[in-house]
């Protein structure tokens, strides 16, 4: 079998452990392989332990790196924590961490929005994310540094009444990931992809024949492929953004 071309320089991650949580399904699923496949090994989170460990095995027969699958509600400060010693305990450090975990429930008028959904949508979107970032960006900067990956959405720069809550804690990881860079730097850089539309798991319950209008707005006219969100983490993880700190990377087609 022929051995794969080496990767660019800047984009060898090689000797590298990344965390991704929200890892074992959709955008984050391609990011573990993508870590993984430039040398990383990985540390994959989500609240289904068995989807984690299905990944892990993949991840181990097809890279060979070796891949820690954790069960964690990034809601949950007390899973955050766990995660975070978890990863250490196992690898000794964490140089890369992606903070892809999110969701986005259904409502109907904003008046049906309540305080149990909004706190649920801000603790997962937003309030896990700076928990894991405080505790990692911490131990990285007492250590050899890193690379923090927020993962936000587009709606957060153009919001829309239908994902009021979602586009609100996506707007705070915007701002976070600017302090942050901020708190950590120099040795650690801590940068967003602001995501637009991509055909996950999730896009199985839009109408697509109405997303289909929808599209057209989009320079690209079409949603994106999971695989297309790999190559901005694998810059943003490595060498080759050296200098990109506090910065929000979109990656939305040319979302409108």
């Amino acid at each position: 079998m022929n051995s794969p071309p080496p990767l660019p320089v800047g984009f060898d991650l090689s000797g590298r452990v990344a965390l991704v949580t929200g890892g074992s399904r959709g955008l984050g699923r391609q990011m573990v392989l993508g870590l993984a496949g430039a040398g990383c090994d990985v540390v994959i989170a989500s609240r289904r332990l068995e989807s984690c460990e299905r990944l892990a095995e993949e991840v181990t027969t097809t890279t060979g790196r070796q891949a820690l699958p954790v069960a964690c509600h990034v809601g949950r400060w007390s899973d955050v924590e766990a995660l975070a010693e978890s990863a250490y305990a196992k690898f000794g450090k964490v140089d890369i961490l992606v903070n892809n975990a999110g969701m986005s429930p259904v409502y109907g008028a904003v008046t049906d929005i309540t305080e149990e959904l909004w706190d649920k949508v801000l603790d997962v979107n937003l309030k896990g994310h700076f928990r894991l970032t405080a505790l990692i960006g911490s131990r990285m900067a007492a250590g050899a540094g890193g690379s923090i990956i927020n993962i936000s959405t587009a709606v957060s720069l153009q919001p829309r009444p239908d994902v009021l809550p979602y586009a609100a804690a996506k707007a705070g990881v915007n701002a976070m990931t600017v302090a942050f860079a901020h708190a950590f730097g120099p040795s650690v850089r801590v940068n967003c992809i602001v995501p637009g539309a991509f055909l996950t798991d999730v896009s199985r319950h839009w109408d697509m024949d109405a997303f289909e209008q929808t599209a057209q707005r989009f320079a690209m006219r079409r949603a994106g492929r999971p695989e297309e969100i790999v190559g901005a983490v694998l810059y943003l993880a490595g060498d080759a953004a050296s200098y990109t700190t506090g910065a929000l990377l979109n990656v939305d087609g040319g979302f409108a």
